[in-house]
């Protein structure tokens, strides 16, 4: 007779429920980074061995497809790591099916050999994992076993190939253990619905693709998906990025490494500000997602800084236009675009007039879209999307004719678009679906097109065209709200008429009142009991 299955086996898995069963077998046998590290280094393990272990199957069966049947042939196949594209080879120790079977004693220094075949086994992997992380922790036998063992549930096949599932676990250490998730540092992981966005406006579909802050990698993975789902191939992408975090710089490498995406990290994690790993490079693309009013930024050497003097040198307690100046020195100057988030006090912060008025001026701002509430798992602040483009003047782009846009900015208010609710979540969140987007995208492509005449571009209350001369009125402020039309609702109101009926209403409501009041006297009367 079948084993009945219990209400706990028959739930379904929950990536949440499993990192949660994980650190409660963790409480009080490490320190929050080395939490961190270790279960995001298991699941790195897991992820990478399970598909590599798909990638063996599909050689084996195109072996035997092609007429080879002889066994030591098809070894010497599977055990050659060039024949593997688009996923970095594993090294026999290190894959996940051999390390789940080894026993609970010998599986801290197992663990550790992995990492360090890992690292071995050339630039692909090198510099992803933390060396010596499992026997520098050394976890008791039956708490480490018990770890492996709930990481082995997290497969892609259950959770979903196309999710960014590394950078999922990251971000619940971001929300969870608040490990580099402080408000002063402001990191918070993107979700996958606003790269769609941001890839969406710029179309990075081919040449170079930068990050300044790329964080765990989840903007790069995300949208990879989105260019292989438009056009079908990321080969054409090169990925630039940069990352201060020294666990979260290895953690990218991970992810695109798991990914199969070609990158360029640098040599080692360092500040953009202070050590710009890709000194004298520009790019095609710039996506990014910088910590939101980053206070820490600056350094004294920074003060005379090419990046910020043709502007002005960005405040020192704020990080925000050092990001845009630093994006801005990074874009192609013939036909870069940028597409990037900053948080909403950026578009009128009067300690940035003088830097906002100059990119203005010299139209490097192309369109301005504030955002629903609500879209991060690990803050619900307003955030906005600013493109920035090089060529507003006009020409064929992505096989559309536009016309000329200079000294014009799209502004859109996207913040009424909170009807997609996601369930499951711990906390309030909305997410924008893929109608919405290819929406917000066709205002945008519609704008930019030859036949469109900017000056009476607009639809009230959510998107319209505005003309520098306009901008310079409002002492330029980039607030969209500034210059969308909304509708006053209240004006049709006859407030004569709804008095009348409100007054109407109460005057019903207390003659019930009072008839209530008398029922219920009569009643205790009858009883022998008066009220006054």
């Amino acid at each position: 007779m079948a084993k009945k299955q219990t209400k706990k086996e028959d739930k379904k898995l929950n990536l949440e429920s499993i990192l949660f069963n994980c650190r409660d077998y963790l409480r009080s046998n490490a320190t929050l980074n080395d939490k961190r590290d270790l279960l995001l280094t298991l699941v790195f393990l897991r992820f990478i061995g399970e598909k590599f272990e798909d990638a063996q199957i599909a050689m084996r069966e195109e072996c035997v497809k092609n007429g080879i049947t002889d066994e030591t042939i098809i070894e010497a196949f599977l055990n050659s790591p060039a024949r593997y594209q688009n996923i970095a080879y594993v090294p026999e120790q290190a894959r996940w099916s051999n390390l789940i079977n080894i026993s609970a004693a010998k599986l801290n220094g197992a663990l550790d050999d992995a990492l360090q075949a890992i690292d071995d086994s050339g630039d692909a992997l090198k510099g992803c994992v933390r060396l010596g992380l499992f026997t520098s922790i050394n976890l008791e036998a039956n708490v480490i076993k018990k770890v492996v063992d709930e990481i082995n549930k997290i497969s892609h096949k259950v959770f979903g190939e196309e999710k960014d599932l590394i950078g999922r676990v990251y971000e619940y250490f971001l929300k969870s253990f608040a490990v580099n998730a402080t408000k002063e540092d402001g990191e918070f992981y993107t979700p996958h619905d606003i790269v769609e966005l941001i890839a969406a406006f710029i179309e990075p579909f081919d040449g170079t693709l930068y990050d300044p802050c790329c964080g765990s990698g989840g903007m790069f993975v995300q949208c990879a998906k989105y260019v292989e789902a438009k056009r079908g191939d990321i080969k054409t992408v090169n990925v630039y990025g940069q990352e201060s975090d020294p666990a979260t710089y290895r953690l990218a490498k991970m992810n695109l490494a798991v990914r199969g995406i070609s990158h360029h990290l640098g040599a080692k994690n360092a500040s953009t500000f202070t050590n710009d790993m890709h000194k004298g490079l520009v790019f095609d693309y710039i996506m990014a997602n910088p910590p939101f009013n980053l206070k820490k930024w600056y350094d004294t050497s920074l003060s005379s800084d090419a990046r910020w003097s043709d502007y002005a040198l960005p405040p020192e307690s704020n990080a925000n236009y050092a990001w845009i100046l630093h994006m801005l020195s990074k874009i192609n100057p013939v036909k870069g675009v940028a597409g990037f988030l900053l948080a909403n006090g950026a578009l009128g912060d009067s300690d940035t007039i003088e830097i906002r008025k100059k990119l203005i001026e010299n139209d490097k701002i192309e369109a301005i879209i504030v955002l629903p509430r609500e879209l991060f798992y690990t803050t619900d602040i307003s955030v906005t999307l600013w493109i920035l483009n090089q060529n507003k003047k006009g020409g064929m782009w992505h096989g559309r004719q536009q016309r000329n846009r200079e000294r014009e900015i799209l502004f859109m208010d996207l913040r009424q678009w909170t009807d997609n609710a996601v369930k499951g979540e711990q906390k309030k969140k909305v997410e924008l679906n893929a109608i919405q987007i290819q929406r917000a995208a066709n205002i945008y492509f519609e704008w930019q097109a030859e036949k469109t005449l900017g000056c009476d571009y607009a639809e009230p209350e959510l998107y319209r065209s505005v003309e520098f001369s306009e901008i310079e009125k409002t002492g330029f402020s980039l607030v969209p709200s500034r210059y969308i039309e909304f509708v006053d609702r209240d004006s049709d109101i006859d407030y004569n008429t709804v008095l009348t009926e409100t007054a109407s209403t109460v005057s019903d409501l207390l003659k019930r009142q009072k008839q209530n009041d008398e029922t219920l006297r009569n009643a205790l009367k009858q009883l022998g009991y008066e009220c006054e």
